[in-house]
């Protein structure tokens, strides 16, 4: 069996993974069953085009205490109301104020309605 080394851990949300998939794709022609599989079940779930454009805004707002976790997290999930936000960020250990999750309420929407 081979001696596989994780050189670095990064999280990335659904829609670089599929834009991953599609430069792979690109790259070697085709994918392995479970790459296929995987771009199907993305393709399903993806409901935003431009995703690195919203993940860019996010962390252009500097949210104090909002890791590039939680906004890969808010990409995925695109929360559209504070309460909605508040439900996706339940799950971690983080307080945001009131402010900023309008904030982000709001980019979201806004790219949500496009």
């Amino acid at each position: 069996m081979a001696d596989i080394k994780i050189l670095s851990e990064v999280p990335i949300n659904m829609y670089q993974l599929q834009e991953e998939l599609k430069a792979i794709r690109k790259r070697d022609k085709e994918l392995n069953f479970r790459a296929n599989k995987t771009e199907e079940y993305l393709i399903s779930l993806v409901q935003i085009k431009d995703g690195d454009a919203l993940f860019k805004k996010l962390v252009a707002l500097e949210i104090p205490r909002l890791r590039e976790q939680h906004i890969h997290k808010i990409v995925e999930l695109l929360p559209a109301t504070v309460q909605d936000l508040k439900v996706v960020l339940q799950g971690y250990t983080l307080n945001v104020s009131a402010e900023s999750m309008k904030k982000i309420a709001a980019l979201v929407s806004e790219f949500t309605a496009k």
